[in-house]
């Protein structure tokens, strides 16, 4: 016999919350307490952070589920600290040492090294990292004894700075990215490019997309204690908020309305308004009709293609089937 449909425990909330994340909790325990404090029927976060790093973890709720991968595409930001002298297995203090050097570069060798890791560039991912090997957990291969074979990665890292030489040990930088790149690995690389080995002994991430540091809210302020009530639902921002870094394309409502029925459209009708940090090679675009949001749209192979458009009862972003005889003039 069919199973009778469950009613999904909690209140159905939808929106983001901004929590500045304390080192020591991964971002699914943290996900697990908000769930648990907010009482919410769907919850989930967009960006992991390690459990030694502190700062943006953008939590989502409900619709803003949907919204994680725009999310996660989004420019990063993060200060790290670098303790020369000593590799670590993990590329983090939280590792067993594995090499030390004595060498401790100056500043003109680090900065010497520094364009090298700026641009597009290849990466090696930490062996303590979430990504699969043949189906399996690269950490859980690594704890296990088995030294995973990590395989290079397309990454982009649009600034890399040193900001401070706090003494010969540490150095702390300041780095924007991308989606999926690795400061353990950044610190491990530009360590020994500088002449040395080291690893991240402090790493903060102070944005995630259109998420700010200022606009987070420390997660010890939203757990409820027995002298605290749960928090306020009033907390969480709109579900668009996700999309607001997101280069904005002005459309006519009668271009919009092509574009909402599953249609294309030339950028050549369009090419007068494309937006200058917009990427004509499959970048995504905000389609505004004067202030109202509209949808997302890809720029891709000289056409404007309707990806997710917002749904009015619900604001929330919903696929866009292509129309069956496509127009593009």
């Amino acid at each position: 016999m069919p199973r009778p449909n469950r009613k999904p425990k909690g209140r159905p909330l939808d929106g983001w919350l901004i929590v500045d994340k304390p080192s020591g909790i991964g971002s699914t325990d943290v996900v697990a307490k908000l769930k648990r404090a907010f009482n919410a029927q769907k919850v989930g976060h967009g960006g992991t952070l390690d459990p030694l790093a502190t700062g943006i973890l953008p939590i989502a709720f409900g619709a803003a589920t949907k919204m994680v991968p725009y999310v996660m595409d989004g420019t990063k930001t993060y200060r790290f600290t670098l303790k020369f002298g000593e590799a670590r297995d993990t590329d983090d203090a939280e590792g067993q040492v594995i090499e030390t050097s004595d060498a401790r570069p100056t500043d003109e060798q680090i900065r010497a090294a520094l364009p090298a890791f700026i641009g597009d560039i290849m990466q090696v991912p930490p062996i303590f990292s979430a990504l699969k090997i043949n189906g399996v957990r690269a950490y859980d291969l690594a704890r296990d004894g088995q030294i995973p074979e990590m395989a290079p990665r397309p990454a982009r890292v649009d600034k890399f700075e040193l900001e401070s030489r706090p003494d010969a040990d540490t150095a702390v930088f300041t780095v924007q990215s991308g989606k999926g790149v690795y400061m353990r690995s950044l610190a491990r690389d530009i360590a020994r490019a500088s002449g040395s080995v080291g690893h991240i002994a402090v790493l903060r991430r102070m944005r995630v997309g259109p998420f700010l540091e200022e606009a987070a809210i420390p997660l010890d302020k939203l757990l409820p204690t027995e002298d605290t009530p749960p928090p306020s639902p009033d907390l969480l921002l709109p579900v668009t908020t996700a999309l607001a870094d997101i280069p904005a394309l002005a459309l006519t409502e009668v271009e919009a309305a092509r574009l909402s029925f599953g249609q294309t459209m030339s950028l050549v009708e369009l090419m007068d308004r494309i937006p200058v940090d917009a990427d004509p090679e499959g970048g995504l675009a905000r389609a505004m009709a004067g202030e109202r949001l509209k949808g997302l749209v890809r720029l891709e192979a000289g056409l404007v293609k309707p990806e997710r458009w917002l749904s009015p009862g619900d604001n929330t972003l919903l696929p866009v089937q292509p129309a069956e005889a496509d127009e593009a003039n």
